[in-house]
């Protein structure tokens, strides 16, 4: 696993064929061609968090790579620390930047597949096995880990109502039904996911994603997966149930728009 911080600003695929980097040959990496899976966490102020996520990541996966959202804390030099190869966007630029940075940087290094998994805690590591089970038996398909909660944790109800009422308006754009359209724990197939142009840079990015994986006729697959939700108190979220959802409405608006004319 590397280490080193990069200062990186990479442009997003067009949806007019801006060519994406070739991940290298057999010859170029030494390795057999075959499904190659890293770790990819965007991260932003997840200082406290952050190494255990990067380290129980790595139980898993044969690389991490952090990228750093422009954070005002010591997320970078924690998950640098705990073995993580950590790329960083000089400002925030929104959690589908911090992706799709993600994507391109693990593209270019060879691998074929990325786990995204939240910097915040809530993701666990001892769910990544079935995820990666399911993906190596399905390596076209995207899986989503759609998050199981239980009676005693705690959900503000305004976050239940976010996420339920983006789910509708997802799975109406996407003509199918989803369980968890917002769930950050999931396995891409990056060229594919690259391909689809997706050009959200905040939340919408992951609504956008499975809008066009599903009509373009991507598999997309889901395993049920627990989640960790500390005390409200204790929590680090930045997703804003009312300004977020609303972006994602917008985005799945202005599909259905599109599909119509």
């Amino acid at each position: 696993m590397s280490n080193g911080e990069t200062m990186l600003d990479l442009p997003a695929p067009s949806r007019n064929g801006t060519p994406l980097p070739a991940p290298p040959s057999a010859g170029d990496t030494g390795v057999a061609v075959g499904q190659r899976t890293a770790a990819l966490i965007p991260a932003f102020d997840c200082a406290r968090t952050i190494a255990d996520v990067v380290r129980g990541a790595a139980r898993h996966c044969e690389h991490v790579l952090v990228v750093d959202d422009g954070s005002t804390d010591d997320t970078a030099a924690h998950a640098r620390q705990a073995g993580a190869e950590v790329i960083r966007h000089e400002l925030n630029r929104g959690k589908g930047a911090a992706l799709r940075s993600g994507l391109i940087r693990l593209l270019a290094q060879g691998y074929t597949h990325a786990f995204s998994i939240d910097g915040d805690g809530q993701h666990l590591a001892s769910e990544m096995q079935r995820m990666l089970d399911a993906s190596r038996a399905a390596p076209n398909a995207i899986v989503l880990g759609a998050r199981r909660i239980t009676e005693d944790q705690q959900v503000a109800p305004i976050k239940r109502f976010g996420n339920d009422f983006a789910n509708w308006w997802v799975s109406l754009a996407a003509g199918r039904e989803f369980r968890d359209t917002q769930t950050g724990f999931r396995i891409y197939p990056i060229a594919a996911t690259l391909e689809l142009g997706v050009q959200a840079e905040r939340y919408q990015f992951e609504s956008e994603v499975l809008i066009l994986a599903a009509r373009r006729g991507i598999d997309i697959q889901t395993c049920e997966v627990a989640v960790f939700y500390p005390p409200p108190g204790e929590r680090i979220s930045h997703y804003d149930p009312w300004v977020d959802t609303y972006r994602i409405i917008v985005t799945v608006v202005s599909f259905l728009v599109r599909l119509r004319t």
